[in-house]
């Protein structure tokens, strides 16, 4: 089990898979589903794998969908994997990739071993690191399942059960070009407008449930030209969704003041990604996997967070669904790693949840 455990996880973190560019590796997976567990796989209208895989030795009707996502951060283009004293990670120039592989080979190794199991409805989304883009095109029509599980988290006993609402923020601020040496007198630097205005605001960590960033700025083509266009993305994240509102429209006018304070124009949108939600610590599916994590030795953590998983969208679909760890380390870094004895106990609480749904 562990040398194809090993093998599975290398042979998916070398197929590039960076937000936006994950055809190749979903259709790479559909594939391996198809061939390696029996699944029947479909791509729906956003690309997103959606495949069923049959009961195994079990009577159970209902699917428990298994959810996890393809794409990876950036750099993730040419991983080399490197196996050390039982760790994977990558020669050092790229990310592992592990986030979230190490979720999908968990859950193959987990099917291939486990003595039964209910049927799947398994989603593996594009673009869920560039704001949850592929669960939030997904097409839920095609899912029967009502609870399920999501392979994605880091810690291994951490069991989340709310997150933030989220704010993308994306400005276009618009100067005027002009030559920095002859006339500098006649432009209006886009840049010079976006520094004031980022200098305006209260980011990072802005109070206990709330966080903000400015995370892109692009502007400017040559150094001796006023740059006369700035684009920048940032976010603001609230378990407190009326905050996250509140917080974004004031980051709005403050980029559209500060601009035309320097004689510039900010041009503001503002896309909520998801609504900040919460599932009873007491509902069925945390209390299932709270036991499951106890099998295994792991005392669980019952949390909310400020980071973005997709089980909110299901959630808010009404598909009760919780995420558990993958054991992934230091991920969206070119220090990532996962410790396959890690990995090894994932699939034993994946092993007792399949149980339970027999």
């Amino acid at each position: 089990m562990r040398d194809r455990l090993i093998q599975n996880l290398c042979e998916l973190v070398q197929i590039d898979s960076e937000s936006g560019e994950e055809q190749t590796f979903l259709q790479y997976l559909k594939e391996k589903f198809e061939r390696d567990l029996g699944a029947t796989g479909r791509l729906d209208g956003y690309g997103n794998l959606i495949a069923t895989i049959p009961a195994k030795n079990c009577d159970a009707k209902e699917p428990l969908l298994v959810a996890m996502h393809g794409d990876t951060v950036k750099p993730g283009k040419g991983i080399k994997p490197i196996v050390k004293d039982g760790v994977i990670y990558s020669s050092g120039d790229t990310i592992l990739g592990a986030d979230c592989k190490a979720g999908i080979a968990e859950f193959i190794e987990a099917v291939l071993e486990a003595p039964r199991h209910p049927p799947f409805e398994v989603v593996v989304t594009r673009e869920e690191e560039v704001g949850l883009v592929g669960a939030k095109n997904l097409d839920y029509s095609l899912l029967t399942a009502k609870r399920g599980i999501l392979l994605d988290m880091d810690a291994m006993d951490a069991v989340v059960i709310g997150g933030p609402s989220h704010m993308l923020i994306d400005v276009e601020i618009r100067g005027k070009a002009a030559h920095s040496g002859m006339e500098p007198e006649k432009g209006i630097s886009a840049i010079k407008a976006a520094a004031y205005a980022i200098t305006l605001l209260k980011d990072g960590r802005i109070d206990f449930e709330t966080t903000g960033n400015v995370g892109i700025i692009q502007g400017g083509l040559i150094r001796n030209g006023v740059p006369d266009k700035v684009n920048l993305k940032a976010e603001v994240r609230s378990l407190n969704h009326e905050k996250c509102m509140t917080i974004s429209q004031t980051w709005k006018e403050i980029f559209e003041v500060g601009a035309k304070a320097v004689g510039a124009v900010a041009d503001v949108s503002l896309n909520l990604a998801y609504k900040a939600a919460v599932v009873s610590a007491q509902s069925p599916m945390v209390q299932l996997t709270c036991e499951a994590l106890r099998s295994i030795g792991v005392e669980p953590k019952v949390m909310v967070i400020t980071g973005g998983l997709e089980s909110a969208l299901y959630n808010e679909r009404g598909i009760e669904t919780v995420p558990i760890g993958n054991g992934v380390k230091e991920e969206h870094s070119t220090a990532e790693n996962v410790s396959v004895e890690d990995m090894e106990k994932v699939i034993r609480v994946l092993h007792f949840l399949f149980s339970h749904f027999c």
